[in-house]
């Protein structure tokens, strides 16, 4: 088969599948992502080089339960109560076990950071490779499940419009930067990156957020300058931050020794390889949404 279109059918049938979960249902979009997380687990293993079943099992059990807790608290809540005949309440403190999630995931980040920049080194120690597996991989999947509610409850255009946006600034920071591009962002990660498309994909990226948050969300006319600010924010948010998980993952990849983390998805490569920008944005993005909601 030709190559381009088997990229194009494969690629058609991941966002198709991506938007049908969406869109159908609250618990369609968690089965997905878990689906999702197994393979990039997977994947970031044969990376790292690491024994696949307890990260796989301990990855599944975490983001089950997670997403359990966060989103069926009160359903649970009932259950155990009618299961044992009581009235007591069970107490848990979804805010403070986002908070300890939200600090881990954003250490491991900075450590990330540090690795791509300044860490000439190319082996990874035996801990260091746990600890990008959990803050790196499994924690971001469950911060992509907590952003789709926002404020308050599920909302399918949050999660689509930050897709649209992640893949804007994919799509026009290689069209910029094949069209325009001559000085490199970081030629030993990643040789076609340009400093032209990097900043190509930023200006588009914020012009879909201004598009997206005027004429998709549809805020009330009393929110709409604010829903503006927040949307080209965000697609700022997304172009710098998502550059940047880009670039780990292609150091990861470089130090293992490969063109792509997998062939999941034939024409583009792994799991992983589509979502490294979602996973290492998603973490800030949750953050960016608890200051404003602290803030109003």
């Amino acid at each position: 088969m030709n190559e381009t279109l088997k990229r194009s059918i494969s690629g058609a049938v991941y966002v198709i599948l991506l938007l049908s979960s969406i869109l159908f249902s609250t618990e369609s979009f968690f089965v997905l992502f878990g689906v999702f997380l197994i393979i990039a687990i997977y994947e970031f293993c044969n990376l790292i080089q690491v024994n696949k079943l307890f990260p796989i099992l301990f990855g599944s059990i975490l983001y089950t339960t997670v997403t359990l807790v966060s989103h069926y608290n009160k359903i649970t809540e009932d259950t155990i109560n009618q299961l044992f005949d009581t009235d007591i309440k069970i107490a848990i403190n979804i805010q403070q076990l986002d908070i300890i999630l939200l600090v881990i995931t954003l250490v491991v980040s900075i450590k990330c950071i540090l690795f791509l920049f300044y860490d000439n080194i190319q082996k990874i120690s035996t801990s260091s490779k746990y600890l990008y597996l959990l803050g790196y991989v499994i924690l971001p999947f469950v911060f992509i499940t907590k952003i789709s509610f926002g404020i308050n409850d599920y909302n399918p255009k949050i999660i689509i419009g930050l897709l649209i946006l992640i893949w804007t600034n994919d799509t026009f920071a290689y069209i910029v930067g094949k069209s325009i591009g001559k000085n490199k962002l970081f030629e030993k990660i990643s040789p076609k990156k340009t400093i032209e498309g990097f900043f190509g994909g930023i200006v588009f990226a914020a012009l879909a957020g201004y598009l997206i948050s005027k004429y998709y969300i549809r805020a009330k006319p009393e929110f709409s300058e604010k829903s503006i600010l927040i949307w080209t924010s965000i697609a700022v948010i997304v172009g710098i931050m998502g550059t940047i998980g880009d670039l780990i993952e292609s150091k990861f990849k470089r130090i293992a020794g490969v063109k792509d983390s997998g062939s999941f998805m034939p024409g583009h490569g792994g799991i992983l390889d589509r979502l490294d920008s979602v996973i290492f944005v998603a973490p800030i993005i949750f953050l960016f949404y608890q200051i404003l909601n602290y803030v109003s």
